[in-house]
């Protein structure tokens, strides 16, 4: 993070990443000094509420962060920022944005936790877009004219007011992960469909912080349970905030309504009586060997996972992966559970590729009986159609299993066809994959 200091003496000429956060409400002019190079601006964190009127000379930013500001209006001026392709405005105050604010260009777009009670039409001219974050606003409906963005592949509408799921919504051809939950027309989650032990916090003592998402905070903790027993669980505790994905109590529902399977992980129970009112669920520890299959996406990417160097599954774990991810996926659509972001960075793998998928937090809950089921289940299975195509892209040539292979493709390009009708639902996936598994013939 560089300071205020530096950029007033000229010790940031020709740099090209440009981040800070000390309480700026004012945009500082000097960053014009920086035009020719300057490639991504982050002034999140700040006290902003306008960009000047010649924002525009920053005529190669291609990424623009002003989240946590103090923004009402999104900024007119980014409509002429030809090059722009990022554009964050999470927490901020916006009400608002003209017809001819956002930049054509535009392929992820960042609106959570604003204000928003409508969009402009003029979005559905961002050809380019393939990521959408709208959580936490009060959209009551969405424009007709997104559906021409054919490229959309990522939307975040959780939290919202929205009283139906446009149809056409659901056939958009490169649609694989949604998220809904929060709205007027969703299914509400009944607490008689899971029963879970309760277990009183006092039961618990934390040790260690083992990670912290954006819903909340999951910590390793000492179970005391009856009769002096003592066992070593995971604790996550939610945080209540709304989330890129949607609201925390959402993901807490769709988890619990989940249930168990090898190849989830175990949830033993739900808090209570935390000192601070907290609402938490309490897990089985994962084993130390399991790592994380893939990376979230990056910039370049946007809404595919990234995968470390070098990277490499025999045709045996890719099919064991794939068939785990599918068996858990087709239990979740039997119960009316949209996961809404499987990806390879939500996965974790052990001792012979065995998959553990976890992370509820842009779930959505629906009714199995509505005429749209079969839309979402298959929106859901274009997600997996991605990870499938990961996973091939990064296994290893074996001369002798080519049919095998060529069957794998050929289920790929069936998940990902852009008629989502004419997708297979999970249930034939995991028919598919099980043949090989079952014969042994690999």
């Amino acid at each position: 993070m560089q300071t205020l200091a530096e950029l007033q003496s000229g010790e940031l000429k020709g740099i090209t990443k440009l981040k800070m956060c000390c309480g700026l409400t004012e945009f500082p002019k000097e960053i014009f000094t920086l035009a020719d190079t300057l490639e991504m601006l982050d002034f999140s964190g700040n006290q902003l509420s306008s960009l000047p009127t010649d924002f525009h000379l920053l005529k190669n930013l291609k990424i623009l962060f002003l989240s946590e500001n103090r923004f009402t209006v999104f900024p007119e001026v980014l409509g002429r920022c030809k090059q722009l392709d990022i554009i964050g405005f999470k927490s901020n105050q916006i009400e608002s944005m003209s017809e001819t604010a956002l930049p054509s260009n535009t392929r992820w777009l960042i609106l959570t936790n604003n204000k928003f009670k409508e969009l402009p039409k003029s979005i559905g001219n961002c050809a380019r877009m393939q990521k959408l974050m709208l959580a936490g606003n009060q959209l009551t409906e969405l424009p007709i004219e997104l559906e021409k963005c054919k490229n959309l592949g990522l939307l975040r509408i959780s939290a919202n007011r929205l009283e139906e799921l446009p149809e056409w919504l659901l056939r958009m051809p490169k649609l694989s992960w949604i998220a809904f939950a929060g709205n007027p027309f969703c299914t509400d989650y009944n607490s008689e469909e899971t029963v879970l032990e309760k277990i009183n916090w006092g039961e618990l003592t934390p040790l260690e912080k083992l990670g912290e998402g954006a819903s909340g905070v999951i910590w390793k903790a000492l179970w005391k349970k009856e009769f002096g027993t003592e066992e070593t669980v995971a604790v996550k505790l939610f945080k209540g905030a709304v989330t890129s994905d949607g609201l925390p109590d959402d993901e807490m529902n769709a988890c619990m309504l989940a249930g168990n399977n090898p190849n989830l992980v175990n949830l033993l129970g739900e808090i209570q009586n935390h000192p601070e009112g907290k609402k938490g669920l309490l897990l089985s520890l994962i084993p130390p060997h399991y790592t994380n299959l893939g990376n979230p996406p990056s910039f370049e990417s946007c809404t595919r996972d990234v995968y470390d160097k070098g990277t490499s599954f025999s045709l045996k774990d890719t099919l064991t992966i794939a068939y785990g991810i599918a068996s858990i996926a087709a239990q979740l659509h039997e119960r009316g559970i949209m996961h809404g972001d499987l990806y390879a960075h939500n996965t974790l793998i052990g001792i012979d590729a065995h998959p553990l998928f976890g992370d509820f937090g842009a779930a959505s809950l629906y009714n199995t009986t509505d005429i749209k089921a079969s839309l979402l289940e298959r929106i859901e299975v274009s997600a997996f159609g991605c990870l499938l195509e990961d996973l091939l892209t990064h296994t290893k040539d074996e001369t002798n299993k080519l049919d095998t292979l060529n069957t794998l493709v050929l289920l790929k390009e069936d998940c990902m066809q852009p008629e989502v009708e004419k997708r297979p639902d999970f249930k034939r996936i995991c028919e598919e994959i099980e043949k090989f598994l079952v014969t042994g013939k690999l």
